[in-house]
């Protein structure tokens, strides 16, 4: 029988894709184990700290998983955190061969978990669906990498750019099929963030109001802090809230905020305005490993003037507004050339909307 097969690779990444959002700062990781072409056990990793998926798997396989394939969509561990190295119990079950989508880039384990195998007698082919497995992992990937999350920035627009009308009114732009996408994504993020301004004006929840899904923490980004807690149903809605403010807010209102549970991160900042990088690296050393920004237009000019984002969410209502709230603001290009060029990744229909994903273009 032909070794590796896809179909189980395909498995793998369905199991792996139910701990999206919920493993952070680790992976998400499906593992399936076959014997004689039948599935003999399979799992996935459900949280840091808890088992990685290929104990899972083994678990679940028991005494089957002696002589039996094992696909999974990431490099198994060598190393001794949290919890054990996979390596040692996947030698120790007697498992035949081992199909890897792609290697760990974390330093401690990169390629280091293969060549473990391999020296026990075990062969593993890695690269089997790896473009899926990248895909899956790509806020995992940048965090272990850079240091820095993966930032996602969503804009619900007008045809004409607008996010909101000349009044400041924003609700609502997109339609409901577009809202509940959002609390997906929320749900799968690890972190959402949105401006002062915007708190203030909007007082959203930024809570993900979708069966089976999850808070993020909810990042504010303020150049100061006055009157940020204002807001009681945001903070009685749950999750952990960090406010990201320059480091010359007055400490007595750094400390009232403190008093209330919600984390302050005291940044460099230039113009009265935080730096990104240093906001960036800030959320990293918080182990947040993805984040969507929400808004408003300043924050977003923010993200864009520093080369920040990584992909845009456009959902377009087929709306004009005329004059309004820009979507991107304090961002200029003075020529065509020197504007972000992105590349469509994806369309589709969204409701009555419809939703534009691109990324920033390579560079030429």
């Amino acid at each position: 029988m032909s070794f590796p097969r896809p179909e189980f690779m395909r498995m793998a990444l369905g199991f792996a894709r139910r701990g999206v959002g919920r493993t952070s700062p680790n992976p998400a990781v499906g593992a399936v184990l076959v014997r004689k072409g039948k599935v003999v056990g399979a799992g996935y990793h459900r949280a840091a700290g808890m088992p990685h998926a290929e104990i899972v798997a083994l678990r679940d396989a028991g005494a089957a998983a002696r002589g039996a394939d094992l696909y999974v969509t990431l490099e198994p561990c060598v190393h001794t955190g949290r919890t054990g190295p996979c390596t040692g119990a996947i030698i120790a079950a007697g498992v035949k061969r081992v199909a890897a989508a792609m290697q760990d880039p974390n330093p401690l384990v990169s390629g280091k978990g293969f060549r473990v195998l391999r020296r026990a007698g075990i062969p593993v082919v890695r690269g089997l669906m790896e473009e899926e497995a990248r895909s899956l992992n790509r806020p995992y990937c940048r965090w272990i990498v850079s240091g820095r999350p993966f930032v996602t920035l969503k804009l619900a627009v007008s045809v004409d750019g607008q996010i909101a009308s000349a009044s400041g009114d924003s609700r609502w732009i997109s339609g409901e099929a577009a809202r509940k996408m959002v609390h997906r994504m929320r749900s799968e993020a690890d972190a959402v963030l949105i401006g002062g301004e915007t708190f203030r004006r909007d007082a959203p929840l930024l809570t993900s109001r979708i069966r089976g899904g999850r808070n993020p923490k909810r990042v504010i980004l303020t150049s100061g802090i006055a009157g940020v807690a204002r807001n009681g149903r945001f903070l009685e809605a749950g999750g952990e809230v960090i406010v990201a403010a320059p480091r010359s807010v007055p400490r007595k209102e750094v400390e009232r905020f403190r008093s209330l549970g919600i984390r302050v991160l005291l940044l460099p900042a230039r113009k009265g305005r935080v730096e990104a990088g240093a906001f960036l690296d800030s959320l990293g050393r918080e182990g947040i490993t993805s984040l969507l920004a929400e808004g408003g237009g300043k924050t977003a000019g923010w993200l864009v003037e520093a080369g920040a984002v990584d992909r845009y969410v456009f959902f377009l209502s087929p709306l004009i507004l005329g004059e309004g709230v820009r979507s991107i603001a304090g961002f200029a290009a003075r020529r065509v050339k020197e504007g972000r060029r992105l590349m469509i990744t994806r369309i589709a229909r969204t409701g009555g909307d419809l939703m534009v994903v691109a990324e920033p273009s390579p560079a030429v």
